[in-house]
């Protein structure tokens, strides 16, 4: 698994903070929540997750630890969600009630 350079990590992950109370302040001026929320979605493609709170929470965890710990806990919370999610239930071939169902000699 590749990993960004710290760096920038650490880079997106103030960008993300900055805006983020700049939104607070103002929520409703539209062009600060529109930046608040591009910096969330690079944060997000940055660490490969899909809501910005996990992104960030994820960037403060890759950034307090080395990677081979870091790819170890992602190892086991990919394993854990892939226990978690309910598994699709099999298809059944229903055949049609038997006063529908006609034998070959009824032709």
């Amino acid at each position: 698994m590749l990993l960004p350079a710290k760096a920038e990590v650490a880079r997106q992950l103030r960008r993300y903070r900055a805006w983020e109370r700049v939104m607070l302040a103002a929520p409703n001026d539209r062009t600060v929540r529109a930046t608040f929320e591009d910096s969330g979605y690079t944060l997000c493609v940055l660490m490969g997750k899909r809501c910005a709170r996990e992104a960030a929470d994820a960037a403060e965890r890759y950034l307090r630890t080395n990677q081979v710990t870091y790819l170890q806990e992602q190892q086991v919370t990919c394993l854990q969600e892939q226990t978690e999610r309910p598994r699709p239930a099999a298809a059944v071939r229903r055949r049609p009630p038997a006063a529908e169902r006609r034998s070959p000699a009824g032709r």
